[in-house]
């Protein structure tokens, strides 16, 4: 019924990216993509894409982001301090390392990735947002 999954990994993207920030490249400042990106590298601030293109993002082992991130696709292998907004797909492979609240609308977690935030399905995303924080509120009225 359950079959090992011990050197198991999540197949293998056929996705293309046109843009390489690479491991010994520091980014600071905004990023608004048109492109789909990999980043092997270091970046500081938010990185953005148009509502509606079909662009990914993707953190390699090496890469940090430190900042929010918008996209249709969000791959994570390294690290992300920031908040994460898939429109369609999130990943989390093994070994990387998030700091913020996840919105997705379909979600992968490799054993071993660690993730510190809320994670929250974009389709009841607001309203699950107004539940939580009514529910924290509660919690702290009762302290």
């Amino acid at each position: 019924m359950f079959e090992k999954l011990k050197n198991k990994s999540f197949t293998a993207s056929q996705e293309r990216f046109d843009t390489l920030v690479g491991r010994t490249t520091t980014v600071f400042g905004r990023l608004v993509l048109l492109d789909s990106v990999r980043i092997d590298g270091k970046v500081f601030g938010n990185i953005e894409t148009a509502p509606g293109n079909k662009i990914s993002v993707a953190i390699g082992p090496t890469g940090e982001v430190t900042g929010d991130i918008h996209a249709h696709r969000i791959l994570v292998a390294g690290k992300v301090k920031g908040n994460i907004y898939a429109a369609e797909r999130v990943e989390f492979h093994k070994d990387s390392m998030i700091n913020g609240d996840v919105s997705y609308g379909s979600i992968a977690v490799e054993h071993g990735a660690r993730l510190l935030g809320m994670v929250l399905q974009s389709k009841a995303a607001a309203q699950a947002s107004n539940v939580a924080q009514a529910a924290i509120e509660n919690a702290q009225t009762k302290s």
